[in-house]
């Protein structure tokens, strides 16, 4: 079905955005789990333009998130005046998220969710809102499953929008994250069946920290034992040539822990982990 062109999107796009106000709309009330990504911020965006103060904003805390996602996420909404909470979780004292079983985002989300779902109740509401797309559902993703159970609503999915479409929204709203690259939980980096320890989390959220400071916006430093397997794209690998930078990786890698430093020749994909396992949500 072909659309016409209005303003750069297409005129099926504007029905989508009506379509998820009025979702939104219908909930009278809701609590949005924040995480600072383009799509939640997004979502966040659209329920206080529809709700006003009875849309709330709730972050997780855990030692599953990046530490800069925490920055990021409350910085980004300071100005809308929007309620904001952040909930800690250790969700390592879960034994079946600790273990990393190739379902290991079950678990995750079925704990994360049913947080903000009793923090929600607490506070008289009961549509708790994330923010997956439509894009989301081609990928194994058995985080889903536990949404399901749990009664949470997915309006940028039900709507119909597509990663690009919320990007490009988000881009005519000025969002300042519109094209900021999806950042999954650490345990992503984590192949599954090795234990989680905080201490691998920490390293590799450092390590990550490190290859973002040298300018590479999308990339994953995957953990193997004491082998970091980096992920770039193409257009960045002749950094990881180049004496200096290299020296200052390896370097920097070495007193995190790693004996070993790869860089991967098929470059930066989400989800490369997917195809052994299909354990990873990003």
């Amino acid at each position: 079905m072909q659309f016409i062109r209005k303003r750069g999107y297409t005129i099926n796009t504007e029905n989508k955005l009506t379509a998820l106000r009025n979702i939104i709309a219908s909930y009278k009330k809701a609590v949005v789990a924040y995480s600072g990504g383009v799509d939640s911020t997004f979502l966040l965006r659209v329920a206080h333009d529809v709700l006003g103060t009875d849309a709330l904003a709730v972050t997780i805390d855990s030692p599953l998130s990046p530490a800069q996602d925490l920055t990021r996420s409350d910085t980004i909404i300071q100005k809308w005046g929007i309620s904001h909470h952040t909930l800690f979780i250790d969700l390592l004292m879960n034994e079946k998220i600790r273990a990393n079983p190739n379902n290991r985002c079950y678990h995750c989300k079925k704990e994360l969710f049913s947080t903000i779902r009793d923090f929600a109740l607490a506070k008289g509401i009961s549509a708790v809102l994330e923010g997956s797309n439509t894009d989301d559902i081609h990928d194994y993703r058995p985080g889903m499953q536990a949404l399901e159970e749990l009664g949470i609503h997915s309006p940028l999915k039900d709507a119909g929008l597509t990663k690009n479409e919320i990007r490009h929204l988000a881009r005519q709203m000025g969002l300042p994250n519109w094209d900021r690259p999806s950042t999954p939980c650490l345990a992503t980096r984590i192949p599954p069946g090795t234990p989680i320890t905080v201490e691998v989390l920490k390293q590799v959220d450092r390590a990550e920290e490190l290859l973002h400071a040298m300018g590479i916006n999308e990339l994953r430093v995957r953990v193997h034992g004491d082998l970091a397997r980096i992920e770039v794209p193409r257009e960045a690998m002749p950094l990881f040539i180049d004496e200096e930078h290299s020296a200052r990786v390896s370097a920097e890698f070495r007193k995190l822990g790693f004996r070993h430093i790869a860089l991967d020749i098929d470059g930066y994909r989400m989800g490369s982990m997917n195809k052994s396992a299909h354990n990873e949500e990003e």
